[in-house]
């Protein structure tokens, strides 16, 4: 997969996996890890599928409709390339943080749905429910940030809602931060993300 790797000041810290929405690529959300630790290592990621020209990381049948077939391959395609990312860099396959918006904050949801540990927590801007009907793994311990907007045209209050109580119910430690905008990450969020980050992660 397309990616950038650098190395932080921090080793101690989580490395980010930066995960961007529909239409960026690896460079989009590289600001916001000097916001939310700037020593952190940072593993940043551009989608491998293609809709109109413009990445994401996995395809969808129509808006908020998701090809589920795919969006497990592609999930399964990412926890393998963390694997060998943490050879290749030599990092804490067990100290990695997603950062993922929109499009990319699904495919994170998707790796704590399908993979136990594949992550020792997430950020998630405006993430949906990456599927439902499904067993989740035990997530006990695991914690996850959900930026939300209440006037979210993509992803409705009630579907923020329900991730939290899915992962909740999984066992993870969920906080979720409402901000009155849209579908759009905003400075505040990330502002809150990064506070959150600090206390959750002894920075």
């Amino acid at each position: 997969m397309k990616h950038i790797f650098r190395k932080g000041s921090d080793l101690a810290a989580p490395t980010l996996l930066l995960l961007h929405g529909t239409g960026g690529d690896e460079n989009d959300l590289v600001p916001l890890a000097e916001l939310i630790h700037p020593g952190a290592s940072i593993l940043s990621v551009r989608g491998n599928v293609l809709e109109n020209g413009m990445p994401r990381f996995f395809r969808r049948l129509a808006e908020g409709v998701f090809d589920e077939e795919d969006l497990v391959f592609r999930t399964e395609e990412l926890h393998e390339f963390l694997n060998q990312a943490a050879v290749n860099y030599q990092l804490d396959r067990e100290n990695i943080v997603a950062v993922g918006y929109s499009n990319g904050a699904n495919i994170a949801g998707s790796l704590l749905f399908h993979y136990a540990n594949s992550l020792r927590g997430a950020v998630l801007y405006h993430p949906m429910v990456p599927r439902r009907g499904i067993p989740l793994p035990d997530m006990s311990g695991i914690p996850v940030f959900i930026g939300a907007g209440t006037n979210d045209p993509i992803c409705s209050p009630e579907e923020s809602e329900e991730l939290k109580q899915l992962l909740a119910a999984a066992g993870a430690d969920v906080t979720l931060h409402w901000e009155s905008y849209g579908h759009q990450l905003t400075r505040m969020e990330v502002d809150a993300s990064a506070n959150w980050f600090a206390e959750t992660f002894n920075q």
